[in-house]
Parts: C-alpha cells; sequence; structure tokens
C-alpha cells in the first residue's frame, strides 16, 4: 500500500470514528467508556496521518 493510499484510508476511518463519537456524545445516556475509546482511537489516528504526512512532504 502506498503512503497515500495509507492516509486515505486513515482519514475515512478517523472521519468514522468522529461521526460515530458524535452520535454517542447526542444519545442521552451515552457510554463515557465507549466516548474515551472513540478519542482515543481518533488520537491516535491523527498521530499516525501527520507522521506519515511529514513522510510525503520530506
Amino acid at each position: 500500500m502506498t503512503v497515500d493510499a495509507r492516509l486515505e484510508s486513515l482519514r475515512s476511518r478517523h472521519a468514522k470514528l468522529e461521526e460515530e463519537l458524535h452520535q454517542e456524545l447526542n444519545r442521552p445516556h451515552g457510554d463515557d467508556n465507549h466516548v474515551a475509546e472513540l478519542k482515543r482511537e481518533k488520537l491516535r489516528l491523527k498521530d499516525e496521518i501527520e507522521r506519515l504526512g511529514y513522510q510525503v512532504d520530506a
């Protein structure tokens, strides 16, 4: 998989997590543990996206 393809895959997954997080936060009794898990995963993906972005720019 090329770096560009990997970046696109990560961005897509990040967007899906954002939507899932939004839905969970809007539930009347959202699961705080699930929200925390989603936020951690989004941050992990963001870090990887940034790391790969620097590789592409270099």
